[in-house]
C-alpha cells in the first residue's frame, strides 16, 4: 500500500491478524549506511510501544536481516541518547534489559549520530522515533543530492556517473517499500509518492518475504524466546 500508514496497519491487523507471539506489527524500513544496510525497526506503525514491543522488534528485525538480507548473525542496537545502560526514557532502559537477557546478538544503546557509520545490522526503536528517522533522513538525501548535483554539473562529465551510482543506492525506488512485521500475511507499506519503479521493487520485497518464509522464521524465534523465558522463570523465584 501507497496510501494511508496508518489505515494500511490498522487494516492488515484487522483482516490478517498478528503472527502467534506477536502483540504489535512493526515496519522494517531497509536503510543504506557507508558500506551496507541496515533495518530500521519500528518505522512508524506503533508509536505507543512497550519494552516487550522493542523486544519483538528485535526478533523480527534479526530474523528479516537474517534471511532477506543474508547477514549471518545480525547485530542489533536499540536507539537511544547515550551509549550507557543508564541513558534513556523508562521504555527504552526496560526494553535494554529485555534485550539484553534475550539471544540476540545485542550490541546495546545506539546513538543517531552513528545509524549510518555501519554499527548494526537492526536498529530498534519506537514507530514515533523510527518515522522521525525515516523521514528525516530522506529530506536530508534530497538535499545533499541536489547540492552534489549541482556542484558536479560545473565539473568533469565522468563524475556524473559517480553520482548516479550514489544515487541509487538511496534512492527509495530502489527499495520499494518496508514490510509491516508481525501480521500473519504479507503487507507491504510504500512510500506515498511511489512510482511505478518503487510498485515493481515494492512486489520484490513481498516476494522475498514470501520465498525467504519470514513470517514462519519470526514464530520460531519468538517461540523459542518464550520457551526459554519460561523455564528460567522457576529458577529466579
Amino acid at each position: 500500500s501507497a496510501g494511508h500508514t496508518g489505515a494500511a496497519v490498522a487494516a492488515s491487523m484487522i483482516k490478517l491478524r498478528t503472527l502467534e507471539g506477536i502483540d504489535r506489527p512493526g515496519i522494517a524500513a531497509v536503510l543504506p549506511t557507508q558500506f551496507n544496510v541496515f533495518v530500521l525497526i519500528d518505522a512508524g506503525a506503533n508509536i505507543d510501544a512497550r519494552p516487550e514491543h522493542l523486544l519483538q522488534y528485535g526478533i523480527m528485525g534479526s530474523v528479516y536481516s537474517s534471511h532477506v538480507l543474508r547477514y549471518k548473525k545480525p547485530r542489533v542496537g536499540l536507539i537511544s541518547l547515550g551509549e550507557e545502560d543508564v541513558k534513556g526514557t523508562e521504555l527504552t532502559k526496560e526494553a535494554f534489559k529485555m534485550l539484553k537477557e534475550s539471544s540476540l546478538n545485542f550490541r546495546g544503546n545506539i546513538e543517531g549520530r552513528h545509524l549510518f557509520e555501519d554499527p548494526v545490522e537492526v536498529v530498534v526503536c519506537d514507530g514515533f522515533v523510527g518515522n522521525v528517522i525515516l523521514k528525516t533522513s530522506e529530506s536530508i538525501a534530497v538535499a545533499i543530492f541536489k547540492w552534489l548535483k549541482d556542484e558536479l554539473t560545473r565539473s568533469k562529465i565522468h563524475m556524473v556517473g559517480a553520482y548516479l551510482t550514489i544515487k541509487d543506492k538511496t534512492n527509495y525506488e530502489e527499495y520499494g517499500g518496508s514490510p509491516l512485521l508481525g501480521v500473519n500475511g504479507i503487507c507491504i507499506i510504500a512510500h506515498g509518492a511511489s512510482t511505478p519503479l518503487a510498485i515493481k521493487n515494492a512486489l520484490r520485497v513481498a516476494t522475498e518475504s514470501i520465498e525467504q518464509q519470514v513470517n514462519p522464521h519470526i514464530v520460531e524465534e519468538i517461540r523459542r524466546y518464550n520457551e526459554t523465558t519460561a523455564s528460567l522463570e522457576p529458577a529466579l523465584q
